[in-house]
């Protein structure tokens, strides 16, 4: 762990970054990313602008490690899908727990993911590539199910897998970041749930679940 100008961190300056990472991501939960300034985040956890600095060049600097950190654990939703079966109860209950587990991704990191959706279209490459890491580990294992099944004969041989694929975790990542909004149609989150699984197991396997 290194500072800005290349010094290596003891265990008290490690202790002081994260704490800035902590009340940066504390801070982004509750104001507007543009209006975080680096006082502020210096100011909540105790410290100086100038120790800020020692840390990271700007508030999008530290924003971007934040980002790093939760893409890397975004990691972890392959193992919602390593070896698991589409067929029969058992695809539904794989498509259960894909949507439960994303879901819950999203609303766990919902401040920082907002903030890297952001970035990523206004064309910054750096945040564009953190949101296709996060998608790339249900993707990736998603498209590799359907070709699997298309080579069993259970999915028509016309169908992409990896067109398949992108367009539901377009469509995961799409109403993960608008859960609250559902509430305004009247949607409750138990609802969402099975329908949205629903969705997904159709778009997999191409047939109505066993439940």
């Amino acid at each position: 762990m290194r500072t800005v100008d290349g010094r290596v961190a003891g265990r008290r300056g490690q202790a002081t970054r994260q704490k800035l990472l902590d009340c940066l991501s504390e801070m982004l939960s509750s104001s507007p990313y543009r209006d975080v300034k680096v006082i502020d985040v210096a100011r909540k956890a105790g410290t100086s602008p100038a120790t800020f600095y020692q840390y990271f060049p700007d508030v999008e600097g530290a924003v971007l490690e934040i980002a790093e950190q939760m893409a890397t654990e975004g990691g972890q939703l392959t193992a919602l899908l390593e070896g698991r079966s589409w067929v029969g109860k058992a695809g539904w209950t794989t498509a259960q727990e894909l949507v439960d587990g994303f879901l819950e991704f999203w609303r766990k990191n919902d401040a920082i993911l907002r903030v890297v959706d952001l970035g990523a279209a206004e064309g910054d490459k750096r945040f564009y590539k953190l949101r296709m890491k996060i998608l790339n580990s249900v993707n990736n294992s998603l498209a590799d199910s359907v070709a699997e099944l298309q080579s069993k004969g259970k999915v028509d041989k016309d169908v992409n897998p990896a067109a398949v694929a992108g367009s539901l975790v377009a469509m995961l990542a799409a109403v993960a970041s608008h859960q609250k909004g559902f509430q305004t149609w009247g949607v409750k989150q138990a609802e969402l749930k099975p329908n949205l699984a629903l969705l997904v197991y159709l778009g997999v396997t191409g047939k109505k679940p066993t439940k």
